[in-house]
């Protein structure tokens, strides 16, 4: 075999990312740093790619490069389904350091929601085993009994925030375990599931007069800054949950700015 001609290898050129999914990614920006980049994803964006996803959030992340050498990356996920905070790392370290204050618990998520009925009692802490039935994208998360051996603990805070009657309630929910579909499987065992969820809670989920879209949103994170302190951000609501708000009579409130201290 003839000796192949000498050549000097070229790394292969980065993706042009298209200038619409560029502006797209940036006016999800709610917070950036030299550090750390916090975006407001909207509902029925995935974070990465699947089958059938043909657009996500991991393919626009060369759009917040802003001439780094470093590609933005993924802290952590919310659903598809969710909207909200969603948590970038600038460079490798930082997001080794994020990735440590979550599996260390250090890293404080409240979450939003709308539920079907009432939970009673109006506050306190689900302490519900789940499991990963079957796999790949149609995999479901279920209540799994405490000696199962595929069960994984789970635990969420929540609180009643507002109600309209029995009918529909605002709860405030903080995951303190990070399992798939954690919330949206708890608000299922409280015996209210999430408004348009499109996954759990069947028929009872669905309510005419309102979106049909999952209820629950990702509305703050406090966390510790890599630089030193803490970092809280805060992400309004998407749009159709601020509409089935007004149309509840529930107060959102003020959405206070990113802080740093």
């Amino acid at each position: 075999v003839p000796p192949l001609p000498a050549t000097t290898a070229q790394p292969a050129p980065l993706p042009t990312l298209d200038d619409r999914l560029v502006r797209e990614i940036r006016a999800m920006v709610l917070y950036q740093d030299a550090h750390v980049i916090v975006l407001d994803k909207p509902a029925g964006l995935a974070v990465q790619g699947g089958p059938g996803i043909t657009k996500h959030v991991d393919m626009m992340l060369d759009g917040l490069r802003d001439g780094s050498e470093h590609r933005p990356r993924l802290v952590h996920r919310i659903d598809r389904d969710t909207s909200g905070l969603l948590l970038l790392a600038r460079t490798p370290g930082v997001a080794a350091k994020l990735a440590a204050a979550f599996r260390g618990r250090d890293v404080s998520k409240t979450y939003w929601a709308v539920v079907v009925g009432r939970p009673s009692p109006t506050s306190g802490v689900i302490d519900q085993p789940l499991a990963r039935l079957g796999a790949g994208a149609g995999a479901i998360t279920i209540a799994a009994e405490r000696h199962d051996e595929d069960a994984a603990r789970a635990l969420s805070e929540y609180e009643v925030l507002d109600a309209a009657g029995r009918k529909l309630s605002w709860l405030a929910l903080s995951p303190l375990t990070g399992r798939t579909h954690q919330l949206r499987v708890h608000c299922e065992t409280l015996g209210t599931p999430i408004l348009g969820d499109p996954r759990y809670g069947g028929a009872k989920a669905h309510m005419d007069g309102f979106a049909d879209q999952l209820h629950l949103h990702a509305r703050a994170l406090d966390l510790p800054h890599p630089a030193g302190g803490r970092l809280t951000v805060t992400a309004p609501l998407s749009p159709h949950m601020r509409a089935t708000f007004k149309s509840l009579g529930f107060t959102e409130g003020q959405t206070p700015p990113p802080r740093r201290s």
